[in-house]
């Protein structure tokens, strides 16, 4: 019986929610406006929440320190603006000339895979594992253009972006500044609207995801930067033309999990074989052993167990992430199942486990009751 009335009330519950979504679909134009705020807000939001957990461990340290927390704050975008002006002076011209040559030379490039193309199949090697009907240039050609002008119209639409680019620039670090000034009082704010007997467990609740969040995220990119340091050592090594270039996009794709790191991998081999099918071969062996430390080594010593969600559920998220918002929803989609799965277990050891639990006793009691009472009257 207390199972039935365990499962009505889930039903009711779900119901409940079934019909709340329903209504609100029926007033669209209250919640436009609202969502328009929302896609305004959203870029800035996600850059000073990445950027929250990535300092707040070196803001709580020197305010260990007995600096005051807002000098604190000051002295690291001081810190920060030094390393940008020297990555601007050491790194950055470099990367620009790579750039621009890269998207400058697309068209010699297409022609260029076409010559090496051509050049195996005078020497017979790809007749012997290509059927003789397929026309692997013209199709290879085809695809590639397709590729290439899909890169230069992202490229055309970022720079359409730095349109936008002034309102991120002025409200990032104004946000990330009061975050990280008052960024703890956040989760206690939102404790102090559970009810009194709840507090303890939303408190616990809130540490966990606040701690499930900034693991992910520091580790996250510390592991990046480790898979860039050795991808980048590889290339220098091989000779890979657009070294620079090719692992700054490695780097930043590799934050999508999976999809990400094939993607990424596509222009490293199509440059390397336009150098020579050897160095296509030995630029993907980098990328590989590069990727199998970081799995195998670097990302369990960083991540240990914080970082538990199977492989196979990543790819689901990031699939139906990417078909519901895009690559916003793709950055979003794993902290977001993170802070789902946290809360649904806290729920669920807090309402139906615990309630189970106390049912179980009530009923060892009245077991235990029953049988005393046995006992007595057969005396």
């Amino acid at each position: 019986m207390a199972k039935l009335n365990t499962f009505i009330r889930v039903c009711i519950a779900i119901l409940l929610v079934l019909g709340i979504v329903f209504l609100g679909s029926q007033v669209n134009f209250i919640f436009s406006p609202i969502l328009s705020l929302f896609n305004v807000i959203i870029v800035p939001l996600m850059l000073a929440g990445f950027f929250y957990y990535l300092l707040r461990p070196l803001i709580n340290t020197l305010e260990r320190y007995k600096l005051n927390r807002s000098v604190a704050i000051i002295i690291v975008y001081v810190v920060i603006a030094l390393l940008l002006f020297g990555f601007s002076i050491g790194v950055w011209p470099s990367l620009r000339t790579q750039l621009i040559n890269f998207v400058d030379n697309m068209p010699n490039l297409i022609a260029a895979v076409n010559q090496q193309l051509l050049r195996l199949e005078d020497s017979g090697f790809l007749a012997s594992i290509i059927p003789a009907d397929m026309d692997l240039a013209s199709q290879l050609t085809e695809y590639l253009n397709k590729g290439f002008n899909l890169i230069s119209n992202y490229v055309t639409g970022l720079f359409s972006f730095v349109s936008n680019f002034a309102i991120i620039l002025f409200t990032f670090p104004i946000m990330l500044f009061y975050m990280l000034k008052e960024g703890g009082k956040f989760g206690r704010k939102i404790v102090s609207f559970f009810p009194k007997k709840y507090r303890g467990e939303g408190t616990s609740m809130m540490s966990e995801i606040d701690s499930a969040l900034s693991g992910f995220i520091v580790g996250r990119v510390l592991v990046n930067l480790a898979l860039g340091v050795l991808m980048y050592i590889g290339f220098l090594i091989i000779g890979l033309q657009y070294a620079l270039l090719l692992t700054v996009i490695a780097v930043v794709m590799n934050f999508v999990p999976f999809i990400g790191a094939i993607l990424s991998s596509i222009p490293i081999f199509i440059i390397g074989f336009i150098q020579s099918p050897s160095i296509a071969v030995w630029s993907i062996i980098i990328v590989l052993v590069a990727q199998q430390i970081q799995d195998n080594l670097i990302a369990p010593y960083i991540f240990g167990k914080k970082l538990d969600i199977h492989p196979l559920t990543t790819i689901i998220l990031v699939l139906v992430g990417g078909d519901i918002g895009g690559i916003i929803a793709i950055l979003l989609i794993i902290p977001l199942y993170m802070i789902v799965k946290i809360l649904l277990t806290k729920v669920y050891n807090l309402f139906v486990k615990n309630h189970r639990a106390e049912s179980e006793v009530e009923v060892e009691v009245e077991v235990e009751v029953e049988v005393e009472v046995e006992v007595e009257e057969s005396l």
